[in-house]
């Protein structure tokens, strides 16, 4: 028995560090490789478990809260969390490290993952209707024009600005398709996270982390809801968010020579190191598209004759 269960531990755990490798890249789901990996069910009745404890400390309900805590699968999801924190330790640091020596590359490879993810949205969508074309187009033009009035990059950002970071990011696991690196790479978070992440300053990690909780316990039950009732809108929407993100994404930025990357809002033309990031983009999109690909068929497997 103890056996079987330390077997089931490791094996969450490389789930885990899977996840936690999707997360850390932008344009990437955690919740797609949770479905590949067969976890993707488990994971999200562990989180709502969760979110009621939570959510009742939080009202102050004590008794209600460590009622929910003991109800929460804990050997799923500490292995789970484990494997993810190693994941993000060890990328962070490579991640941090070829956004400042290859800004051009990496920002082709976000803008692959990001298109590609646009196209996995748009299939998940129940019933496709020319609706959900305009939403998704009138929101990434709004956040077209938007981006373009911040820098990509927040500079020496306040604290209640990571807890906020934290907030959104956690709706990743919640939100079909859409990476909590994607959410703080909009908001211009994301390499101050990583940032963070590498010099282990744990207290901008705490307030992030807390962030995160505050807004699971909070929001996940709405979130849920709102999905479920307005589904197809929410994901239109999503992909019109990922539309406008092209802004921050594009490698090329005007005016700022071969070290542009994701440093300006500014679009130019392609020029410098362009057959490689062109390949990059290419590349990453076809490898969101497969990766969703196998989750879809993994997915139809699973289910019942009757439900297919």
């Amino acid at each position: 028995m103890l056996a079987n269960r330390l077997k089931d531990a490791a094996g969450v755990a490389v789930r885990g560090f899977l996840m936690g490798s999707a997360d850390v890249v932008p344009g990437v789901s955690g919740g797609t490789v949770a479905l590949v990996t067969g976890i993707y069910q488990r994971l999200v009745g562990t989180i709502s478990t969760g979110s009621k404890a939570l959510a009742a400390f939080l009202k102050g309900d004590i008794r209600r809260g460590f009622e929910g805590l003991r109800a929460v699968d804990w050997l799923f999801l500490l292995p789970l969390i484990a494997g993810a924190a190693a994941a993000i330790l060890t990328l962070a640091r490579v991640i941090e490290r070829l956004l400042h020596d290859q800004p051009i590359r990496m920002a082709a490879v976000f803008l692959g993952l990001i298109m590609g993810t646009i196209v996995v949205a748009w299939r998940i969508l129940r019933s496709p209707e020319s609706t959900h074309a305009v939403v998704a187009g009138g929101v990434g033009v709004v956040a077209f024009f938007v981006f373009g009035f911040q820098s990509s990059l927040a500079s020496d950002p306040a604290l209640p600005v990571y807890f906020v970071s934290g907030a959104l990011a956690i709706c990743a696991f919640i939100l079909p398709g859409v990476s909590g690196s994607f959410l703080l790479l909009s908001i211009g978070m994301y390499q101050p996270v990583i940032g963070a992440v590498n010099d282990r300053d744990a207290v901008v990690l705490a307030v992030f982390g807390l962030g995160a909780v505050v807004s699971l316990a909070i929001f996940s039950q709405f979130l849920d809801r709102v999905l479920q009732r307005h589904h197809d809108m929410v994901t239109a929407a999503l992909i019109g968010l990922m539309l406008g993100s092209i802004r921050i994404l594009w490698p090329w930025p005007n005016g700022l020579g071969d070290e542009a990357g994701l440093g300006a809002t500014v679009l130019g033309r392609p020029h410098g190191d362009v057959g490689i990031p062109i390949v990059l983009i290419i590349v990453s999109a076809a490898l969101v598209v497969a990766v969703s690909s196998l989750a879809e068929r993994r997915a139809r497997v699973a289910l019942p004759a009757s439900e297919v």
